[in-house]
């Protein structure tokens, strides 16, 4: 019997994908507010070394995107996910450990930084490459939509239980929750019974070969190039952002813990929203149209930031109407971007071109981390983020130059 493309909800495998993905999405936005978190509040931590936790968290993109998609490719893609899932809540269990003995460092902090965000990328590119093959071709905005809709749920509960957590628990050990999560979602992934294709066989290629290679295919697709452009320009100034947003908001902005927790879960609202508009957007507007008006909607939403009044409770108001915008549009953008990488490149190339991907956001995120940190020293942490979120439109304008983008009206696998 033929199953309708639409049907996820009735397959067992791509249940258990999702219930990981919730899980583990949950705990993925307690270490992404709870290591800066605890650096301020616990370490009391400058711009300049958020500017660098910042850098960690999202440079290891770089180096693993550069080797990462070739070992993707050649491998099964399921053990890469519970591997990463492991590793990261081996890693993050130290952080309490250290704390409770009071040998908690900012060095431990950058450590562990690096170390979960390295295996958050290679979880998110073996899933790049993973998904297509478990739900099929038909089903790819559908599977995408929905897993972006639990990222959503993580993103209105995740932060505002790390909120909770952490003025309950204190920073540190607010992470051994976050642990817990990872294991749980190692445990929903080992329990897919569905069997995974032997990758095509390659001979090993050294790792230049491969970001090459994945380089080559996402620039060669005249549909996927201005998306490779924007992630570069979405690196480089949100990296500035990412240094700098949760300083403003509890220093600038006066924002206690568990406000700036309910700040960010009000932008998983509009990422719920976001998830469910990706397709009725694509079928309204054309899929090419619609990525590029929610690209340049997201980017233009991040300069309600800098505008915000510097009380709380005003401050708090603007950052949940930017949380809001931009979370929606961005997630639509997401769906959409991500299951057109998927159909129309190569089916054995989308582990090295996520790679290629990654390596390019990682790396520019890296450089803006670092110089946004810096700047925020220097010339203050609010004008900073205007140059930013000036700087986040300028991917989506030079997007819109594209005409085979524009052109792209439905969203299918290519021939052949």
């Amino acid at each position: 019997m033929t199953r309708k493309p639409g049907a996820l909800t009735g397959e067992p495998d791509f249940m258990k994908l999702w219930a990981a993905q919730a899980v583990s999405s949950f705990g993925a936005r307690i270490t992404r507010e709870g290591l800066p978190m605890t650096a301020v509040l616990a370490l009391g931590a400058s711009p300049a070394v958020l500017g660098v936790l910042a850098a960690l968290s999202y440079g290891p993109a770089f180096f693993v995107g550069l080797a990462g998609g070739g070992f993707v490719d050649r491998r099964h893609r399921r053990p890469i996910l519970i591997g990463a899932d492991l590793v990261r809540a081996g890693v993050l269990i130290t952080i309490p450990i250290a704390a409770w003995l009071h040998l908690l460092s900012l060095w431990q902090l950058f450590a562990a930084a690096a170390l979960v965000g390295g295996a958050s990328v290679l979880f998110d590119m073996a899933d790049h490459a993973y998904l297509p093959g478990l739900v099929g071709p038909a089903r790819l905005v559908d599977g995408n939509s929905k897993l972006s809709a639990t990222e959503s749920v993580a993103e209105m509960g995740g932060p505002a239980l790390a909120g909770v957590l952490f003025q309950w628990l204190s920073a540190p050990f607010a992470i051994a929750v976050n642990a817990a999560t990872y294991l749980v979602s190692a445990l929903f992934l080992s329990g897919i019974a569905k069997v995974e294709p032997d990758p095509e066989p390659a001979p090993p290629q050294h790792w230049v070969r491969d970001l090459t290679q994945g380089f080559r295919a996402a620039w060669a697709e005249p549909r996927v190039r201005p998306l490779l452009v924007t992630a570069l320009c979405n690196g480089l100034f949100g990296g500035g952002f990412a240094a700098l947003y949760l300083i403003f908001a509890l220093r600038t902005l006066g924002l206690s813990p568990a406000m700036l927790g309910l700040t960010v879960a009000c932008g998983g609202i509009g990422a719920l929203m976001g998830a469910g508009l990706a397709a009725p957007l694509a079928r309204g507007l054309g899929a090419g149209p619609a990525i590029l008006v929610m690209g340049l909607a997201a980017a233009s939403s991040a300069l309600l930031i800098p505008l915000s009044p510097a009380t709380p409770a005003a401050g708090m108001a603007m950052l949940i109407v930017s949380q809001l915008l931009g979370d929606s549009t961005g997630v639509a953008y997401g769906v959409l971007s991500a299951s057109l990488r998927q159909t129309v490149l190569p089916q054995d190339t989308l582990g090295r071109a996520a790679g290629a991907f990654q390596a390019a956001t990682g790396g520019t995120m890296l450089i803006g981390a670092l110089v946004g940190g810096a700047l925020g020293g220097l010339i203050g942490v609010r004008e900073t983020l205007f140059i930013a979120a000036a700087g986040l439109a300028l991917g989506p304008l030079l997007a819109m130059a594209s005409p085979a983008l524009r052109r792209v009206k439905v969203i299918e696998l290519e021939a052949g």
